[in-house]
C-alpha cells in the first residue's frame, strides 16, 4: 500500500511542480509580453482550466504526503513526506491568498474595455507564481527523496 501511495504522490506532486514550471517559464512570459486586452482575454481562457483541476491536485498531494508521514517508520522519509507536505500548503496558501485574488480581479475585467486607470496585477502575480513554483519544486524533490530513502 505505501508503494502505490508512494507513486501516486509522485505523479500528484510531479504534476503540480510540473504545471507550475512550465507557467513560470513559458506561459507567463508570453503573457506578460501582451497587451492589457489580450492578457485578460488569455488570463481568462487558461483559468477555466486550471482553476478547479489545481486546488485538487496539490490538496490530493498534500493529503497523500500526511497519510505518508503517518504510515513511514520514523526517519528520513517521513521527515520528508512531512516537509512535502508543508511545502504543498504553502502551494495552496500562496495561490488561496495571493495569486486566485488577482484572477478574480483580472477575470471580472471586460478585455474590450479595460479602465484607464487600471494596476496591472502582472508583476504582482508573477512573483507569487515563483514563490508557489519554488514550494511545489521543493515539495517533489522531497517525494522523491523520500521514496528513494523508504525503499
Amino acid at each position: 500500500m505505501v508503494q502505490i501511495l508512494t507513486a501516486a504522490v509522485l505523479v500528484t506532486s510531479g504534476i503540480a511542480a510540473g504545471v507550475l514550471f512550465t507557467h513560470a517559464v513559458g506561459v507567463w512570459p508570453a503573457m506578460q509580453a501582451m497587451t492589457p486586452e489580450r492578457y485578460v482575454a488569455a488570463h481568462k481562457l487558461l483559468g477555466r482550466a486550471y482553476d478547479p483541476m489545481m486546488p485538487i491536485i496539490v490538496g490530493s498531494s498534500a493529503v497523500l504526503d500526511i497519510i505518508l508521514a503517518i504510515l513511514s517508520e520514523p526517519g528520513l522519509a517521513r521527515t520528508l513526506f512531512i516537509a512535502s507536505a508543508v511545502c504543498l500548503a504553502g502551494v495552496g496558501a500562496v495561490s488561496q491568498t495571493r495569486n486566485v485574488p488577482i484572477n478574480r480581479r483580472v477575470k471580472s475585467l471586460d478585455p474590450q474595455a479595460i479602465p484607464a486607470d487600471w494596476e496591472d496585477p502582472r508583476g504582482l502575480w508573477g512573483k507569487w507564481n515563483l514563490v508557489r513554483t519554488t514550494f511545489a519544486v521543493l515539495a517533489l524533490i522531497g517525494n522523491a527523496a523520500a521514496a528513494v530513502s523508504a525503499f
